[in-house]
């Protein structure tokens, strides 16, 4: 099956040149000139978008981190393309959760390389499987919701670019959560996923390190859920 590829960018032409040539690459290829036409399209369906910046009402930004808070595309893979070259936009991109940035004007051998590297890692992920996924050359892929990222080889948290100063209890509870997203666990079995069965691990000493979790986790608190007499979750709606 050929790998598809949705093209989401307001100038045309750009578009047009894009199409092409990686139509004769053998990918299918889309296209939709604005980031509100692209949110009318079944995104999960493709398997890489390629998104310019400056676009509308919309930026390429925005649709990003949309992109990023829906189970279904958040690993999706992301090529920024844009005019924008500044360091400062490039990093924004790549927090949010970009798997490369080029900079217009660009070489067509430039962006099928790239193209052609980015698919290559993520075929390398789903052959090695969600749980652990690695990439190519063996480091484990970021855990991303919204603008909060989990640099699992650095074992460092991000919020909005910043890291987050967690204890270790605290980063594996999180750990736990956005690799769980959307069910409530039992006190019994996040003791089992995070200190492990053998350890005594109170109820208390939970509610402890979540309500810690939760106060530094500022606008994203009340994703960690809590159900009474069942135990908790992050859900990515509240």
């Amino acid at each position: 099956m050929r790998e598809k590829i949705l093209l989401i960018d307001d100038e045309e032409s750009v578009c047009e040149i894009l199409k092409y040539n990686l139509e004769k690459e053998g990918y299918e290829v889309d296209a939709a000139y604005s980031a509100e036409e692209a949110l009318e399209l079944d995104l999960a369906q493709y398997d890489l978008l390629i998104v310019d910046i400056m676009m509308g009402d919309m930026s390429g930004f925005d649709l990003a981190k949309r992109v990023r808070n829906v189970s279904a595309t958040e690993t999706t893979p992301i090529i920024f393309c844009s005019a924008l070259n500044e360091e400062d936009e490039k990093v924004m991109g790549l927090n949010i959760g970009a798997d490369d940035y080029i900079t217009k004007p660009f070489s067509i051998g430039e962006v099928l390389a790239r193209v052609r590297a980015v698919l290559r890692r993520m075929a390398a992920l789903k052959h090695a499987g969600a749980a652990g996924a690695k990439d190519d050359n063996g480091y484990e892929t970021d855990l991303i919701f919204k603008n909060l990222r989990i640099n699992r080889n650095e074992k460092i948290c991000y919020m909005d670019g910043r890291p987050l100063q967690l204890t270790r209890t605290e980063f594996e509870i999180l750990e736990f959560f956005l690799s769980h997203r959307n069910r409530i666990y039992s006190r019994q079995e996040i003791i089992g996923s995070v200190w492990g069965e053998d350890v005594v691990v109170t109820d208390r000493t939970i509610d402890t390190n979540i309500t810690r979790l939760r106060k530094k986790l500022g606008d994203y608190s009340n994703n960690i859920v809590t159900r009474q007499g069942f135990g908790y979750g992050f859900k990515e709606t509240y």
